[in-house]
């Protein structure tokens, strides 16, 4: 099957939850290990449109470890880190991390992969602290650029 025939889909599914589907034509071994590998991550993470790099990427993907990413943007007078740990990591079915970086508390992040077939469904599902910090997320743009990000995880899997 095409990439091109499998729709990202995203959206707010409740007050404090923002849901991001797609189906990958990719085992979910391959899915997985591009979510936990810095060398593949680096390559699809950012959209490339926002004009963000990843400076640097260290992921310790295992219960109990964590990521550190530090990303540029010519908008930014400073590199930004984003960084948390891992809560569970169950390979190749399950990812869940705190999102650790601003000054209160973060969304937590699950990504699921459920494989059918030789393809993978991804939902990636944030659970914020509040309905002000998910609102607050979606006006700043933060929830934008997934159908793009999984757009270059396609190719990354095709390559």
């Amino acid at each position: 099957m095409d990439a091109m025939s499998n729709p990202t889909t995203a959206g707010r599914e409740s007050e404090r939850e923002f849901v991001v589907r797609r189906t990958f034509n990719a085992p979910a071994r391959m899915v997985f290990a591009a979510w936990t590998t810095p060398e593949l991550f680096v390559q699809w993470w950012t959209p490339k449109s926002f004009g963000m790099t990843i400076l640097s990427c260290e992921i310790d993907a295992r219960t109990g470890g964590g990521y550190r990413l530090v990303i540029s943007h010519p908008a930014m007078p400073e590199p930004m880190a984003f960084f948390g740990r891992y809560i569970e990591v169950t390979p190749p079915s399950r990812i869940v991390w705190t999102n650790e970086e601003g000054e209160e508390e973060g969304q937590v992040t699950t990504v699921t992969f459920e494989e059918k077939d030789g393809r993978t469904l991804l939902v990636m599902r944030d659970v914020y602290p509040s309905k002000e910090a998910l609102d607050e997320a979606m006006v700043s743009g933060a929830t934008d650029g997934f159908g793009e990000v999984f757009e270059q995880l396609d190719a990354v899997l095709d390559g």
